[in-house]
């Protein structure tokens, strides 16, 4: 249900499980943060996505109700994500909810399709957001915008999202992996340690 390529120093995983809009289970989960972990050691650029209409509806819920939604899991592929010393791009295939949030907001870049929508219905479903995950919303939209999305769990547009700043760029769904293909070229005709040090060099880099 994750697909993963290496392709030189790109490395792409694909989640892949449209038919429950892809929801994450811990499997998969584990999988991703381990692609992650790996992707910080060998590749120059990770590229995040999924399949269908959606990138990913956040948890299973029959995983969720037995205690995914607040696994450590969550916070391991986000923390390995954000520290990886290389360019992270989360490509939205479509819609962005719940703890699948985290992997995006710990991604150097987001580009995003016009029909994607954004919430995290954590105030309605009685859960915390992963701990991470706030402080990262914030510092891309701001404290208000972030309450508008965990607290008052308003669902925004791709338009909105774009002049939020939680998101980076909005393409038509035929050229999402072209785009992110160009974006990603510079880093892959260079060396690691020239990509990590760019990346240390501003502020909310690696880390």
């Amino acid at each position: 249900m994750i697909r993963l390529a290496r392709d030189g120093g790109l490395w792409t995983a694909t989640i892949d499980r449209p038919e429950k809009a892809n929801s994450l289970t811990g499997a998969m989960l584990d999988e991703l943060a381990g692609f992650a972990e790996a992707a910080a050691l060998e590749a120059r650029v990770l590229v995040l996505t999924g399949t269908g209409r959606v990138f990913s509806a956040g948890a299973d819920l029959d995983e969720a109700r037995a205690g995914l939604a607040t696994s450590p899991l969550w916070e391991r592929l986000s923390g390995a994500i954000a520290s990886a010393p290389i360019l992270t791009i989360a490509a939205l295939n479509g819609t962005l909810a719940g703890g699948a949030f985290g992997m995006a907001l710990a991604c150097d870049l987001r580009i995003a399709v016009p029909g994607a929508k954004f919430f995290y219905p954590v105030m309605k479903l009685g859960f915390l957001p992963q701990p991470s995950d706030p402080a990262r919303l914030a510092g891309l939209v701001g404290p208000a915008r972030a309450k508008m999305i965990l607290m008052a769990g308003q669902k925004i547009g791709a338009d909105e999202a774009l002049a939020w700043g939680l998101v980076d760029r909005l393409v038509a769904p035929e050229t999402l992996h072209e785009t992110v293909a160009g974006l990603a070229a510079d880093a892959l005709g260079a060396t690691a340690a020239h990509v990590a040090g760019i990346k240390r060099l501003i502020p909310g880099g690696a880390g």
